[in-house]
């Protein structure tokens, strides 16, 4: 009897895990003991515990519950009284129900549609200090406005006399107005047959020179692009700069697309030569910001993200940073820029002399800036300034020595240059020259470059 009552047990376990609607087994299967408020030593039977749910998961815990339950049934009320061995019948049942349930159990993990599983993955948020925010914050705003700019030279194959275009060289610039001219370096696009612009999004365009000033080293492209894609980078002043403000560059150094690096003025008031021409560029901002070859026409912002500079040189004996850099000022910038987007050109004046290097002025033992040439056809030599040459017997005859331009003292050829690019086309000009032994004053109307005339 008590075999028989057991297999029908099993049978209904069983049944309840392969019904495809899982029912509740009865409670003669799932005995347990009641909760009673007051001692008794009689087991109660109360309403089954659970119902199977479709849930795969959670048909464990029933088993487990039966399991333990069923084990701890006593058999009789004599606890103290030797339960007669199992009947070989009973253990084939108990071994068949073992293997019925682990077969059950690995078809309804297998069988049961699972939800997809989602990993959590919980992280602490990154927190960052206020200076890197506003670090962070200025890359995110300016990178939209600072491109990429190739130098295709045409070179013809010794062999098959193809001409091809190949990259000479890479720099960066950015992006001026919603006109789509672009600001870089004249020794960027020097020698160029062919330019190429990517900006932020990695579109490339066909770019074309606008204008550029070998003097100052500045140059202006165009691109066709749509609106939405120009960014004008903010322009602000570097009249009022101080030694020690936060600087940040944006550039290209070594192919390397945005690249930000940070420091700070390390000095005001510098000059440097043009690669171009030689003429020097005064009032150069120096920065220790990491300035690398490809970070040439990239722009230099101020602590707002206003340009500030343009960076154009390093002096490094390898040729990599030193913490030495150089950005030509906004402000010199600015106007050359306009009048290269309105004429294509900058109408600068000049006096029309040669000059010699200051060197050899001081071996003289006299300050100024010699004259060594005056074209009869230029300013200068219409006015009436003398040139150096040599007398019939080949003695050398020094010329004109310029000490002052309109009372401002010329000690260099510097001097003179910043004297010069303060003044514009047709002014006249006061100029103190030490002419042999006695000084004189000849009034000079400047004149354009006999080319942009």
């Amino acid at each position: 009897m008590a075999a028989a009552a057991s297999a029908s047990a099993y049978s209904s376990l069983i049944s309840s895990f392969f019904s495809p609607t899982p029912s509740c087994p009865s409670s003669s299967v799932f005995p347990r003991f009641s909760s009673p408020k007051k001692q008794h030593n009689h087991l109660s039977f109360p309403k089954p515990l659970f119902c199977l749910p479709c849930n795969p998961n959670s048909l464990i815990t029933p088993l487990l519950s039966f399991l333990t339950t069923h084990n701890s049934l006593p058999r009789s009320s004599n606890a103290h009284k030797i339960s007669p061995p199992k009947s070989p019948l009973s253990s084939a049942i108990d071994s068949l129900f073992v293997l019925c349930t682990s077969l059950a159990l690995s078809f309804s993990l297998f069988a049961a549609d699972v939800g997809p599983a989602y990993a959590f993955v919980v992280t602490t948020p990154r927190k960052l200090q206020s200076d890197e925010l506003a670090t962070v914050s200025l890359f995110q705003e300016n990178t939209p406005s600072v491109v990429y700019i190739t130098n295709l030279a045409a070179k013809q194959d010794a062999f098959t006399l193809d001409v091809l275009e190949v990259p000479q060289g890479s720099g960066s610039g950015f992006i001026w107005d919603k006109e789509g001219h672009i600001v870089t370096n004249y020794h960027v696009i020097r020698g160029a047959s062919d330019l190429r612009v990517t900006v932020a999004d990695q579109t490339t365009y066909e770019a074309y020179v606008v204008g550029f000033d070998q003097d100052k080293d500045v140059a202006v492209l165009r691109i066709d692009a749509p609106k939405d894609k120009l960014r004008p980078i903010p322009l602000g002043i570097s009249s009022d700069l101080l030694v020690g403000q936060k600087v940040y560059a944006i550039g290209n150094p070594f192919g390397l697309d945005h690249t930000l690096t940070t420091g700070v003025i390390s000095g005001l008031r510098r000059e440097i030569s043009s690669a171009a021409t030689g003429r020097p560029i005064q009032d150069v901002i120096q920065t220790d910001a990491a300035i690398n070859p490809g970070n040439s026409g990239g722009p230099l912002l101020d602590s707002s993200g206003s340009l500030i500079g343009i960076n154009t040189a390093i002096y490094s004996p390898s040729g990599a940073s030193s913490g030495v850099g150089f950005s030509i000022p906004v402000d010199t910038v600015n106007g050359i820029v306009e009048q290269l987007v309105k004429f294509g050109k900058v109408t600068r004046p000049i006096l029309g002399i040669k000059f010699a290097p200051d060197q050899s002025v001081e071996q003289l033992g006299v300050s100024g800036v010699l004259v060594l040439d005056a074209p009869p056809s230029g300013p200068a030599g219409k006015a009436g300034l003398q040139p150096t040459k040599r007398d019939a017997y080949g003695r050398l005859i020094l010329g004109d020595i310029i000490t002052s331009v309109n009372g401002k003292k010329v000690t260099n050829g510097s001097d003179l240059y910043r004297i010069l690019d303060n003044c514009k086309v047709g002014d006249k000009i006061v100029v103190e020259v030490l002419r042999g032994d006695h000084k004189e004053k000849v009034p000079v109307v400047l004149e354009p470059k006999p080319d942009e005339s």
